[in-house]
């Protein structure tokens, strides 16, 4: 059986997300590469293989876009649905914070039995 592409259960990986918010902006390949290691404080770096892999699954789901502002070079941004699932990401990226957050501070009071 074929895996699943986790686009397709509404969630990201970790590439998507961080793919996804770069070209919030529109950018082409090799920025989204720098700036995804710019604002992860080089914490982060995706190589063009994955990339370029990430970017065509999120160009067949419409979350991205390709811009006809550059005739050179393909310029990729964001789409309203992107954008969605983007925002519902990050909700649910923070919800799972928010859930561990709970145990660790429950077993520093010593509150939470092992």
């Amino acid at each position: 059986m074929p895996r699943k592409n986790s686009i397709d259960t509404n969630q990201l990986t970790d590439a998507a997300f961080y793919i996804l918010s770069s070209v919030v902006k529109e950018q082409h390949g090799y920025l989204i590469m720098k700036t995804i290691e710019k604002f992860s404080e080089n914490e982060v770096t995706i190589g063009p293989a994955s990339m370029y892999t990430t970017l065509k699954k999120l160009l067949e789901s419409g979350l991205v876009e390709l811009s006809d502002s550059d005739k050179n070079k393909k310029i990729y941004k964001i789409t309203d649905k992107g954008m969605e699932m983007l925002l519902k990401e990050i909700e649910r990226k923070k919800q799972m914070i928010k859930f561990a957050e709970r145990f660790l501070k429950l077993d520093k009071e010593g509150d939470y039995e092992k």
